[in-house]
């Protein structure tokens, strides 16, 4: 596909939110909460993890520790046996543990509303953040930009970048800002379903005719 601008980039993803929406109607975080402090753990734990592998591990771990005030005063020890399942396990508990110290002694145990302070927590940086703003608090502050989104964004040509932060860049200046948090739910869904990375479904895909990975693979097929 030849180089298209910033308008018709926006025009073909308007069509693939379309289309998207009509797959998935009611996108939604996958990581279990029940409140934004335990999605602000789940997100801590879901580092380099499934969101499976964390959703097996929370419901035990919110039942024994409900609050910051819990994990703050939790031993590393009982902490990394009740993650131990979890990769990267060591580091994750010593950062919710002394993330929980920071909610207590900065924002009397409560998860906080900005950018700027979410991001000064341990274990918490822009990715995390904007999955907390963005489900618990409603607030569009930017796009979430995991392994999903930005393979599937690569693939149907919405940007040519390679990291999180450029690949946010880009789909900033053409998603509409009320679904910054959406976007990321629909593409993370879609690369679940139809665009895996291993085995890509592009015969059944409701985007191939808009993507420019899925019409190569169609061509060649």
């Amino acid at each position: 596909m030849a180089r298209e601008s910033t308008r018709a980039r926006k025009v073909r993803l308007e069509e693939i939110h379309n289309r998207l929406y009509g797959e998935f109607p009611d996108p939604q975080c996958a990581l279990l909460h029940k409140n934004p402090f335990e999605l602000l753990i789940a997100t801590i734990l879901s580092a380099q993890c499934t969101d499976k592998k964390v959703n097996d591990v929370t419901p035990f771990l919110f039942e024994r520790y409900e609050c910051a005030a819990d994990f703050a005063a939790a031993s590393l020890e009982d902490l990394e046996f009740a993650i131990r399942s979890i990769g990267l396990f060591r580091s994750k508990a010593k950062n919710i543990r002394q993330c929980c110290q920071l909610l207590l002694e900065r924002h009397q145990g409560e998860v906080p509303q900005t950018m700027e302070e979410l991001i000064s927590l341990p274990g918490v940086g822009r990715k995390t953040a904007n999955v907390v703003l963005g489900n618990a608090f409603g607030k569009n502050e930017g796009i979430v930009v995991d392994t999903h989104v930005n393979r599937i964004s690569n693939l149907l040509g919405l940007t040519s970048s390679k990291t999180p932060e450029k690949i946010e860049r880009d789909l900033i200046k053409i998603v509409p800002r009320t679904e910054w948090t959406n976007i990321s739910h629909l593409l993370i869904l879609h690369g679940r379903k139809t665009c895996i990375a291993r085995r890509p479904r592009c015969s059944q895909c409701p985007l191939t005719q808009l993507c420019p990975a899925g019409q190569d693979r169609t061509v060649l097929a």
